[in-house]
């Protein structure tokens, strides 16, 4: 199962639709979420927690591989949403919420914190490269005031089609997660 949270239209052209769903045995196991500029991150949260919820739910997997990517934050010089670092953080935080093995890749727009489930004060400490996190040389990057080209309407067709693709799954066998039992110990002589 692969889902995309991504800018669609001209930015990668012929990648991402809706419509792309996979095709043979792996029908329907490809979702593709495209997001028009300017996303904030209620619109983003509106979309990413049903539609993950729903994937683990029907799927069941017995890991998830989530690549964090600094491009989808406000401020980002090559990409044009506008999702704070605490949005970002929150994608991060519902996901451990499963307590399946969770496999952070890099890109950015994550910290070790939030994969960790620990706070860290916001104020950036002194050091050489201070005036790059300046005017408020706070550690979270606020979202601009850069217009959300997300309508309601549009995502809510997005996260209704893409649950409705999700419904067409056979659901995962039931299995509940159990305990592994610890590694045979050879025992000192």
């Amino acid at each position: 199962m692969t889902v995309s949270f991504h800018k669609f239209g001209d930015y990668f052209p012929g990648t991402g639709d809706i419509r792309d769903i996979g095709f043979g045995k792996g029908k329907c196991y490809a979702l593709n979420v495209p997001l028009d500029d300017g996303i904030d991150d209620e619109s983003y949260q509106s979309l990413f927690k049903p539609i993950m919820s729903k994937v683990m739910e029907v799927y069941r997997p017995g890991a998830v591989v989530l690549q964090c990517g600094a491009d989808s934050l406000s401020g980002d010089r090559l990409g044009c949403f506008n999702i704070s670092v605490k949005g970002h953080a929150e994608c991060v935080r519902f996901m451990r919420s499963f307590n399946v093995p969770l496999l952070l890749l890099g890109g950015g727009g994550y910290t070790i914190r939030v994969a960790l489930g620990i706070e860290v004060d916001d104020q950036v400490p002194e050091h050489e490269y201070i005036e790059y996190f300046g005017p408020d040389y706070s550690l979270h990057v606020a979202p601009s005031n850069m217009e959300n080209k997300n309508s309601c309407e549009m995502l809510d067709e997005i996260r209704a089609r893409l649950l409705d693709n999700l419904s067409r799954l056979q659901h995962a066998p039931s299995v509940q997660f159990q305990e592994q039992p610890p590694d045979t110990e050879i025992p000192e002589v």
